[in-house]
């Protein structure tokens, strides 16, 4: 609900403020150690972070209203969503976007981990659950861009609005795409954020479809096999629907104004 919404984010932005705040049946206050207020900027952007790979990885939906409170809290304290930037990139390092390659000397458990797969005990985690995790992660990058918290004062820009995701979109289709992962992260991308984008940019936004489906979608299949089509062919028909009619679905999971009454 909105309301429960509008409480969370009181919370954390009295905690940040300085103002003691009650959890777990005790008054705790950032102005109680000297590090205290870095420690839980630190603390809360790893906890947006994770709540991309766990919380947005199984439920879509949840993407916008985790995304509207980090948004609100960036605008005030921008510190957080600097460090929220630093362990998303660290995490999920193609919402930079960025392939990393392999350096010589480099282990494959460590080369792994650099490619966002968690390594436990030298086993890699499967790769369904890879694609699960870094999926909700960049769905969740893909509602902050576009969402601003409906009750700060809007004077200024968004702190992280929707150029730097048109920057995210053109940046990835420079990159070689890779099998599996180029092809769900742009889904995931154009699913959440593609209606933004179009309505921001219009004719620029219709030429880049066009090019994903003529060039870049072609280069996708020639390095992916037939056991990893999949995602592709979601990829290939959400263009195709947009493009026929000339129309971005709005994201399923939205929040519309009605949202804040309840």
């Amino acid at each position: 609900a909105g309301s429960k919404l509008r409480e969370v984010f009181d919370k954390i932005n009295n905690l940040l403020s300085g103002k003691p705040v009650q959890t777990e049946g005790q008054m705790v206050s950032v102005t109680q150690h000297p590090q205290g207020l870095e420690f839980v900027c630190y603390k809360l952007a790893e906890k947006f972070v994770r709540h991309g790979e766990g919380e947005v990885s199984f439920h879509h939906d949840a993407a916008f209203p985790i995304a509207v409170v980090l948004s609100g809290i960036w605008e005030l304290h921008p510190r957080v969503g600097d460090i929220f930037l630093a362990h998303l990139h660290k995490k999920c390092p193609y919402s930079v976007p960025f392939y990393p390659a392999r350096k010589e000397g480099t282990s494959m458990e460590e080369y792994q981990r650099m490619l966002g797969y968690e390594v436990h005990d030298s086993k890699v985690e499967e790769q369904d659950h890879f694609l699960k995790r870094m999926s909700g992660m960049i769905r969740l990058y893909a509602a902050i861009i576009q969402l601003r918290w409906p009750y700060g004062n809007k004077q200024g820009a968004h702190p992280h609005g929707l150029s730097y995701g048109w920057r995210w979109l053109a940046q990835m289709l420079n990159l070689e795409p890779l099998a599996d992962v180029t092809a769900m992260l742009l889904l995931d991308f154009l699913e959440v954020c593609g209606n933004a984008l179009m309505k921001q940019y219009g004719i620029q936004f219709w030429k880049t479809m066009f090019f994903i489906q003529k060039s870049y979608i072609p280069r996708i299949e020639a390095v992916t096999s037939s056991g990893q089509m999949g995602c592709l062919s979601r990829l290939k028909n959400f263009v195709q629907k947009c493009l026929q009619a000339e129309e971005i679905p709005l994201p399923k999971g939205i929040l519309t104004p009605s949202f804040w009454r309840t």
